[in-house]
């Protein structure tokens, strides 16, 4: 039932990007969902104490509404990703930009996997020994900041949104049609023949 809802929520998540940030800069985009994860992230210590309960909160109504917030917050942050990786790809080589973007993707996670599985058996976390849960969890929900350090690397093209990116490409290929019209036309012209 969790992977229907979070999967259903990622819908949710590319209808709220289709929405409402298509006219938002890429890089504020990947900026604020980086900055909104850490804290939604780090809710889960209040699973992990037990706070939820406290809050009148079912440990189960909790763990849906956070997978829900994160996969929304996931698909929003990806997409423009996707949108900046098909603007800059030169043409004929998408599938091979879009393969490679997913490896990267996929390698990243399964090295994500292994750090955390090596910082849990570090740490001592286990099956029965919880001591160190809320700390791991610190840990690997503040890492999620590291890329932030590189959001720099996207000036220029980071500060537009998808909508001005079209916009652009709009007014390059108009600009192209002009210009092969007017070559034509003067090709053919009286004048332009030899």
């Amino acid at each position: 039932r969790v992977r229907l809802v979070t999967s259903a929520a990622g819908l949710v998540g590319v209808w709220a990007y289709q929405q409402f940030f298509r006219t938002t800069p890429i890089k504020d985009i990947l900026f604020w969902s980086s900055i909104a994860s850490t804290p939604l992230g780090l809710s889960t210590l209040l699973l992990i104490t037990h706070a939820n309960r406290q809050l009148g909160i079912p440990d189960g109504a909790f763990v849906f509404g956070d997978d829900v917030a994160l996969a929304i917050l996931g698909q929003v942050a990806f997409l423009p990703t996707l949108v900046l990786a098909a603007r800059l790809c030169p043409p004929g080589v998408e599938a091979v930009l879009f393969a490679t973007l997913m490896s990267i993707f996929n390698g990243a996670s399964t090295v994500g996997t292994e750090v955390g599985a090596a910082l849990t058996k570090y740490l001592g976390v286990t099956e029965s020994n919880f001591d160190n849960l809320g700390l791991l969890t610190v840990i690997c929900n503040v890492s999620s900041l590291y890329p932030l350090l590189f959001i720099g690397w996207l000036d220029g093209i980071g500060d537009q949104s998808e909508a001005d990116l079209e916009e652009n490409e709009d007014k390059i290929e108009q600009a192209l049609v002009i210009d092969v019209e007017t070559s034509d036309a003067s090709a053919t012209s009286p004048n332009g023949s030899s």
